[in-house]
């Protein structure tokens, strides 16, 4: 349990072991002297949520990580816009009423992070993209990517319609999407030599491969695809950018 007097900030995933959110929030508090504190809440199931809200009574806001982007909602009270149309939450702002009751609204900064952090990377002949993985990152990605007018398509090992699996990745495919982001956990740490089965033989310099993993700062996705001539970038740009966004939303 906290600090009684300070504000408490967290994250909720399982496992948090390839999280840095801890660590920079909690830095930011000491260096702004700010009295409040980011604590880790390695939760196994969605449901420990109300354990996590009950038991620490000074908890202000949430990030939500892999896996909760998606099954968190049916605990939210109320939607953002940009969530609703998302369909996915990764920032929580916990509402506290005169009487003890407690009002959870959910919020994506995930799209923001990632258009902010891709789009110096984007130009005329990178308008259309693969999205690898279809979990609660990827639809931001999604949104992002229309935003910044690229095409998205999905990847998955089980495509729904309008998806692609990876046995779609043709050269034809590979030579239409110049952009290709991994949204999957594959190469985060610990296991750190795994990573998305695409033909890294096809890519070529006009391609960019996007990383959301940021631990390690150079996953084999990148390191494959850099050795084939694409420009690569992890999501340690998206953390930072996201996590700010996530501190203008909880004390707005």
């Amino acid at each position: 349990m906290s600090v009684p007097h300070k504000k408490v900030y967290g994250l909720i995933g399982f496992p948090l072991t390839h999280s840095f959110s801890m660590n920079y929030f909690n830095n930011m508090f000491e260096s702004e002297n700010i009295d409040a504190e980011y604590v880790n809440f390695a939760i196994p199931e969605i449901d420990a949520l109300k354990n996590v809200l009950s038991d620490n009574p000074n908890l202000a806001g949430l990030n939500v990580t892999i896996p909760y982007k998606e099954q968190v909602i049916p605990y939210m009270d109320e939607m953002d816009d940009e969530a609703a149309l998302i369909g996915a939450v990764n920032v929580i702002k916990i509402i506290r009423g005169k009487n003890g009751e407690i009002r959870l609204k959910g919020f994506n900064s995930d799209a923001m992070g990632f258009q902010n952090s891709i789009a110096p990377l984007i130009n005329a002949k990178r308008n259309r993209a693969l999205i690898l993985g279809t979990g609660g990152a990827s639809k931001a990605v999604n949104r992002a990517l229309i935003n910044l007018g690229v095409e998205p398509v999905y990847v998955s090992r089980t495509p729904a319609d309008g998806q692609l699996s990876y046995d779609d990745l043709t050269p034809e495919v590979m030579a239409s999407h110049k952009v290709i982001v991994n949204c999957t956990p594959l190469g985060m740490y610990p296991n750190v030599d795994r990573c998305p089965d695409i033909p890294y033989d096809l890519l070529t310099p006009e391609h960019l491969c996007y990383d959301l993993i940021y631990n390690p700062d150079v996953t084999t996705f990148m390191k494959k695809s850099r050795a084939n001539g694409a420009e690569v970038k992890n999501g340690l740009e998206m953390l930072l950018l996201q996590a700010f966004e996530s501190w203008n939303i909880w004390n707005s």
